[in-house]
Formats: structure tokens, sequence, C-alpha cells
């Protein structure tokens, strides 16, 4: 039997042990956590709509009509016309013929690629694509090639080099810990010319990126249709929880008959379900979420080249701050939450050894006053 203390032990020595933290706030940048106030600058709630009052007041209204649980799989008894209509107004946003929610992105991204592959097939995928990804290729069966990150050619030549047979490519739409933003459109040129399904995961472009906050498949003037397959989850852009798949009519109709991630769990609550068309209501009419987002990344950016910190090539509001060292990065981080900021420090295994950093994360919640406060507390902490 495994000495699970002395594997603890060990993790603690290295730095990377992970605790969890109390909140008895809202998601707002403002929070108390472990009974003390900080200043956050690590939630994925990029609009700000986690705490709006017409989210929660439909959230309200949903329990109130369809009570706190859905009961059943989607199959059996679970699936309202709440959630019928949260999907058909997904579909809509995306552009995409039909959608199908799934219980976390995590679900979808395994249900996707364990429906659609299996032994003997290839999947290839960006080498820092996000672990649900990865984990998906483990649940298909299908073979997994990395291709180099952010590289159409390095993908090209592996397709040219794999035998004959059937091949999903998979990327991240926003990669969640560098917050640079994969080339979708030569993705897709590629799975066009060797008949292959695309899967985006949009988690972190979805309310944030292209023409009304449609993501990054929108930035890059596509649509899921065919063969590209959408993975947009709730929890971050809309604010809520929960995720969806959108693509062709065919696709969803086999994720429905074969996906076991979304066959064999039970739907989510409808309530949640009116909750995210509230959100979703508001990331389409109020683009001065956006707006004011790109600007406070502007600021931002703007301060840490004054101060010459190693920030990473990000337009997104993911501003990975770069420090390599692991236990670094965790002294840095320290020093932050001593001047009530929170921003955690990421380490191996979730980013390459040697490239520990500070993952820092903005909201339209956020203000300026606040982003110059980061970068006071930046500045200062490294001096110190």
């Amino acid at each position: 039997m495994k000495d699970l203390r002395a594997v603890l032990d060990q993790r603690r020595r290295d730095g990377l042990y992970r605790s969890r933290r109390i909140a008895d706030s809202p998601q707002l940048p403002e929070r108390r956590l472990d009974g003390g106030g900080c200043l956050s600058f690590c939630s994925n709630d990029y609009l700000g709509l986690a705490a709006h009052p017409q989210v929660g007041a439909a959230l309200q209204r949903g329990a109130d009509h369809w009570g706190t649980g859905s009961g059943a799989a989607h199959l059996l008894a679970g699936h309202t016309a709440a959630h019928h209509a949260l999907e058909e107004e997904l579909a809509d946003f995306v552009g995409a013929p039909r959608a199908l929610l799934f219980s976390t992105g995590y679900m979808a991204n395994l249900g996707v690629m364990a429906a659609l592959l299996g032994r003997g097939d290839r999947l290839f995928q960006d080498r820092l694509n996000h672990a649900s990804l990865l984990d998906g290729a483990r649940i298909s069966g299908a073979r997994l090639i990395r291709y180099a990150h952010r590289d159409p050619g390095d993908l090209e030549r592996r397709l040219d080099e794999a035998p004959a047979g059937e091949r999903l490519i998979a990327s991240d739409g926003v990669f969640s810990m560098d917050g640079d933003v994969a080339p979708v459109a030569g993705l897709q040129a590629l799975a066009q010319r060797h008949a292959a399904w695309l899967l985006v995961d949009d988690a972190h472009g979805l309310g944030v990126l292209g023409p009304g906050g449609r993501g990054s498949l929108a930035q890059a003037g596509i649509a899921p249709a065919g063969g590209l397959v959408l993975m947009g989850t709730l929890g971050k852009g809309l604010g809520t929880f929960g995720a969806f798949v959108a693509g062709g009519e065919d696709l969803i109709e086999t994720l429905i008959q074969q996906a076991r991630s979304y066959v064999y769990t039970t739907a989510p609550p409808a309530a949640l379900a009116e909750a995210t068309r509230a959100a979703l209501r508001l990331c389409r009419e109020e683009g001065w979420r956006r707006d004011k987002l790109q600007a406070l990344v502007g600021r931002f950016r703007t301060g840490a080249a004054q101060l010459g910190l190693p920030l990473m090539e990000s337009d997104t509001p993911i501003q990975p701050l770069l420090i390599g060292d692991t236990r670094a990065a965790t002294r840095l981080s320290a020093a932050l939450e001593r001047a009530g900021i929170l921003v955690p420090a990421i380490r191996p295994p979730t980013v390459p050894e040697g490239a520990a950093r500070l993952r820092i994360s903005f909201s339209a919640a956020h203000d300026e006053a606040q982003v110059d406060r980061l970068l006071d507390a930046l500045g200062s902490a490294l001096e110190g």
C-alpha cells in the first residue's frame, strides 16, 4: 500500500502542495477568504456575471418553478423546457445548428472524444491542451499524437505521417495558462484537408473574444458545423455552471446516443439553466463589459511594461507573469497576499517544469484603481 502521508509531505517540500480557501462572500473582486479581506485576480468570471443580480433573480425564479434538482438524466425525466430553450439559445449565439448541454466542460470533452473515436483511431492535440482534452484521449482509446504549441506546420507533418483512419484534432481556443489563442483557421483548414474532426475547447474564449463575445471561432470567422465541434463552458464568461457542445445535427444526435458522460449522469438543475439564459442575454446585450475588460488588460500591460515585468504574450484576460522557479513563484504569490492581493502561483504539473508563474486574470467587475493597486503591489514585492 502506498504511503500517502509520505507523498503529501514530499509535495509540501517541493512547493507543490495545494490548499483550498474558504470564501464567505460572493464572487467579486473584493472578497473575504479564510476570514480576511483580499483583492482577487484569480477568477475566471471574465464578464463579472457570477454575482449579477439579474442572474441570481433568474436562478431564484427557476427554483420556485422547477425546484432545486432535475431528478434524472436528460434521457429519462430530467430534460426540461428550460434546458431545451438554453440549448437553442446557445446554438443561435455561436451560430451552430444545434447545441447539447453537459454538466461540466471536463465531461463534455470526454464525451465527445469517446463518442467519435476508438482504438486504432488518431487524436492530434496541442502540447499545452487542458487536462480534460488529454484525459479524453485516454478514455477514447485512440492513439494520442501531440504537436508543437500553436504550430499548424508541425501538425500537418504529423497528419501526413499518420496512417489512414478516423482522426480528430483537438485544441484549446484560449490556452488557460498562457492566455494565447489557437490558430483555429489554420487548424480548420488542416482538418478539412485531412478529413479530420476539429474540436475546439473555447472555455476561456466564450463571452470574451470575437463579435458579440461568441468566442475564438467567431473571431476567426468560423461557425461550428460539419466536422467542426465547439465546446464551451458556462462557468467562466457566463458566470454560472456547466458546459455545452455545439455543432451539426448528426453530431449532436450521436452525442445524445453515445456520449457516456451525457447519457449516464443527472441533468443539471433547470433553475441553473434559467440563470444561464439570463447571463447569456446580458452577454449579448452589454458589450461594454468586453470593452471594459480589454481596457483593463491594456492598462495592466502598459503598467507591467513600465515595471519591466516578464509578462507572456496575451491579449486575453489571462495575463501570466512568468517566474520559472516554483519556489520563487510561491514566494511572490505569498508577498502579494500579505499586501492583500490574491494571485495564486501556478506550478507543475499544471505547467511544465521551469515554467511556474502567477496567473493574473481580469474581470469586467474590476476597476482601474484595483489594477493600479495590483501593479503597485507587484512592484513592491519584486523590489523586496
